[in-house]
């Protein structure tokens, strides 16, 4: 028993100074003191076939032993923090004889970014709050207080995603359930967009994701017309695209808005002339908008007959394939650095 733990012992010194990091370290420690598998675990179980006299002895020094190993692990992790905290070990020293290290190039934003970022500077310049909203969203927020009827089929599991064993909760599908909070919390007049994140059990392809940005936008006040609406989508695709955009406006039919429209302009990635990006139509979707239900006002907490308004939901990640001319939507989500770097 004692040549055994004298063995432990040295293949424990061993090991511990072979030690470069805290993940070796643990690997050490469960090796010697896993309770079912350790070593040291195991000498300390065969103790109890030992005689009386004999398990007296080897069980002190095998306790010595053990503390002496925890001891020794608690001074290297001691020194290990340190290492992390200075950067440098007790072994190295700065070469002041070694050659600089290559300049690297400085990071800098995703396309999805850069378009976010000049939509909220080109809103808050026409007066407008930039506000945020949960991406888990209940059916109350997401459909229900959208005049979203129970039967409609954005909220199957087909369209929307569900937490599993929680069907009252989804990843919102959409950014207009902060319509309703905006006007809960702000009441009226009240201007604001919320751009974020939304999720849909889609069918990828050139125009399509599963995981796509939106920026919606909400103007509620007294006497707001479609003049009001058409005014705002014009200044806020020529700021973004800074060029003149030629858009069409189609009727469209979304529970949230009465009278609700489609909003399209000309593709720019073809010109018109039919590609993937616009699904060969020459025309892209790029914004669901209208003026917004008096029962949606109602359920922000607001009065139908005093208030009017009109609301859209922009597509951004559309918007910003348009701006750079990319044929594909699934090139901003596959962290493909070559296609990052053009921007």
């Amino acid at each position: 028993m004692k040549n055994e733990l004298q063995k432990l012992k040295k293949e424990f010194i061993k090991g511990l100074e072979e030690i470069r990091d805290g993940v070796q370290l643990d690997e050490l420690e469960k090796r010697f003191f896993s309770r079912r598998s350790g070593e040291m675990t195991q000498i300390m179980k065969n103790l109890k076939d030992l005689s009386g006299e004999a398990r007296k002895e080897f069980g002190k020094l095998a306790n010595e032993i053990k503390r002496e190993f925890q001891e020794l692990i608690e001074e290297k992790k001691t020194e290990l923090e340190k290492e992390d905290k200075s950067g440098l070990s007790s072994e190295e020293s700065i070469d002041v004889t070694r050659p600089k290290l290559p300049q690297t190039e400085n990071g800098h934003f995703h396309p999805i970014t850069i378009v976010h970022n000049k939509l909220e500077d080109l809103f808050t310049s026409m007066g407008f709050m930039v506000l945020d909203g949960p991406e888990l969203e209940s059916n109350y927020y997401a459909f229900e207080a959208l005049n979203i009827p129970a039967d409609h089929p954005a909220r199957e599991s087909m369209d929307t995603f569900y937490i599993k064993d929680h069907s009252d909760w989804c990843m919102r599908p959409h950014t207009s359930p902060v319509q309703i909070r905006a006007m809960q919390k702000y009441g009226a007049p009240i201007r604001a967009v919320v751009s974020g994140r939304c999720f849909r059990n889609e069918a990828t392809d050139a125009s399509h994701e599963h995981t796509f940005y939106q920026m919606e936008g909400l103007v509620v006040d007294k006497d707001i017309s479609i003049a009001n609406l058409i005014g705002v989508m014009k200044e806020l695709l020529q700021g973004i695209l800074e060029r003149e955009v030629e858009v069409r406006l189609r009727p469209g039919f979304f529970p949230f808005v009465e009278p609700g429209f489609e909003l399209d302009m000309k593709c720019l990635v073809c010109e018109g002339e039919g590609c993937g990006a616009c699904k060969h139509s020459g025309w892209v979707e790029t914004l669901p908008c209208g003026l917004v239900h008096p029962k949606v006002i109602e359920y922000g907490g607001l009065d139908p007959k005093e208030y009017s308004g009109f609301a859209f939901g922009l597509g951004s990640m559309r918007l910003v394939m348009q701006k750079y001319g990319i044929e594909d939507i699934r090139h901003l989500h596959s962290g493909d650095v070559r296609f990052l770097e053009q921007f």
